[in-house]
């Protein structure tokens, strides 16, 4: 285990962890563990932001979505599951930045030509970026605000929605897929459920599962259509549950109101339908091994209450189903 600077509180089984001195970009088995924690402990720590600041604006990693973890969760093993509970996701920091423009993956190919040059002004938030926009984020009033440009017919402000962009566990065999894309093993799902109060369900492929978390935004829309959301970093605190022999293939999330279940896939791997057919056959196979429900019932509540979410416009679909429905 590396050593970190890590603080311990004993009382209650919480375990307060430190801002680590290195972060990965890798959802790889080989990371050296970060932190060993026991199901059930309440575990408190930051990520950085996807351009490698931390809370306070310090250049601590190089960009491309840097990982806190891995956390080495104990009696997890392969076939399990491990149900991470998002007690606290909390912005930290006053600022934040986007893309200058919708994706060219956003709009219809005869829009690319007309559509502006993605140069705003260089060194605006980082050194040689000219495509990067500044946002003002007011903790107290928990909002978000362009600072630059200025609309002459819009108040650019909306209500912050805290959440995480990536998070995962050490993907399956050797395969050490960078933070960019997203896969079985959760990874870089930039899906804006996976906020304060979800729970994330992953697959475990080795021992310890290996947790990895980041790129946190403090607002984003379905989809993704910039490619970013407001990206920012911030406060966490989770716990973490082992299901054993839990049967699952994919990132799930549960929520008060609703199980999810997602079709993540890396982006442009596949159409958007594919993914929307595996997020479709996990839910049925969530809710016939799970709620014991006939097969033919699973569907036709998946076709009378489900709803789609476009998680990424160039890869991952979820489907969402009302918990009301079903009998605990």
């Amino acid at each position: 285990m590396r050593l970190f600077s890590l603080v311990s509180l004993l009382a209650a089984g919480t375990l307060l962890a430190q801002v680590p001195d290195h972060y990965y970009r890798t959802f790889s088995h080989t990371n050296p563990v970060f932190l060993k924690i026991k199901p059930g402990q309440v575990v408190v720590t930051k990520t950085i932001d996807s351009g490698g600041q931390d809370f306070q604006s310090k250049q601590v990693s190089e960009g491309s979505n840097p990982l806190t973890g891995p956390f080495f969760v104990e009696g997890a093993v392969e076939g399990d599951a491990i149900l991470v509970r998002l007690r606290h996701v909390r912005l930290n920091r006053n600022w934040g930045s986007t893309g200058y423009r919708l994706g060219l993956f956003s709009v219809t190919p005869e829009y690319i030509e007309t559509t502006y040059p993605n140069h705003y002004k260089a060194d605006v938030i980082r050194k040689g970026r000219d495509n990067v926009l500044p946002w003002d984020i007011d903790l107290k009033r928990n909002t978000v605000k362009l600072r630059e440009p200025v609309s002459g017919k819009i108040k650019l402000e909306f209500p912050a929605r805290p959440m995480l962009g990536c998070i995962g566990v050490a993907a399956p065999g050797d395969f050490s897929p960078t933070s960019g894309p997203a896969g079985s093993y959760g990874g870089n799902l930039d899906y804006n459920e996976v906020a304060e109060g979800a729970t994330v369900i992953l697959p475990v492929y080795h021992p310890g599962a290996l947790l990895f978390m980041g790129d946190g935004h403090a607002l984003m829309a379905d989809g993704e259509p910039t490619g970013t959301g407001v990206e920012t970093s911030m406060d966490v605190e989770f716990s973490v549950e082992v299901k054993k022999k839990a049967q699952v293939t994919g990132p799930r999330l549960e929520t008060a109101d609703e199980l999810i279940s997602v079709g993540a896939q890396p982006e442009f791997a596949s159409s958007l339908d594919r993914a929307l057919q595996m997020a479709t056959t996990d839910m049925v196979r969530w809710l016939v091994n799970d709620y014991q429900l006939e097969p033919w019932a699973a569907h036709q509540l998946i076709g009378a209450v489900g709803k789609y979410d476009v998680v990424t416009v160039a890869g991952t679909m979820a489907l969402r189903v009302p918990k009301k429905y079903l009998v605990k």
